[in-house]
């Protein structure tokens, strides 16, 4: 059956032989098919509230609720550390700058140190070696000048002897032999 409503006409055709049938009333205690889907609906809602789904929903959503509340404390937790951690390292990196410092200052003191021993054992040393020079020079003038005596007295006695031997001979030896040992007999 099929109806089509046309400008406020209302027609009617028959399908398959049957006569048409019109619903104008509500059916069995007097509801419409909507009227008992709702109560088909409240009524399902009502055995839920009865056999307890509200409280097993709830028990479900305590049982999540205190996993994301472990999860958070977990969270909290790891953050915690994460915090201990980083100021740790911050303790640890403001030390180690504070231990190069005083490494570096200890160093520079050192290295300082060592300048001013370097600088005192080289002036030694080179005292040392100018002392040393000086001896030496000391030591080649005596020996020059022991050595310039020598031959000095070494060409004062040829001289001597070339004179002596040149101005004076046996005949002239005589007199001073003579001489002499006068000159001795009259000291005793």
């Amino acid at each position: 059956m099929a109806e089509a409503a046309h400008g406020g006409v209302t027609a009617t055709t028959e399908a398959h032989g049957g006569a048409a049938e019109h619903h104008a009333d509500p059916t069995a205690l007097f509801l419409d098919p909507t009227g008992w889907v709702s109560l088909a609906m409240a009524v399902f809602l009502l055995i839920l509230l009865v056999k307890g789904v509200p409280a097993l929903i709830g028990a479900m959503l305590d049982k999540q609720i205190a996993a994301i509340l472990t999860r958070l404390d977990e969270a909290k937790a790891l953050r915690e550390e994460a915090e201990r951690l980083r100021d740790d390292y911050a303790r640890r990196i403001a030390n180690v700058e504070v231990e190069t410092k005083a490494m570096v200052e200890s160093a520079r003191a050192e290295a300082d140190a060592l300048v001013v021993k370097a600088q005192a054992d080289a002036d030694a040393l080179i005292a040392r070696r100018a002392r040393m020079a000086e001896d030496k020079i000391a030591a080649a003038e005596r020996q020059a000048l022991a050595e310039v005596r020598a031959t000095a007295a070494d060409a004062a006695t040829r001289a001597a002897g070339a004179i002596i031997a040149a101005n004076h001979g046996a005949d002239a030896d005589k007199p001073l032999v003579d001489r002499t040992i006068a000159g001795l007999s009259r000291l005793n």
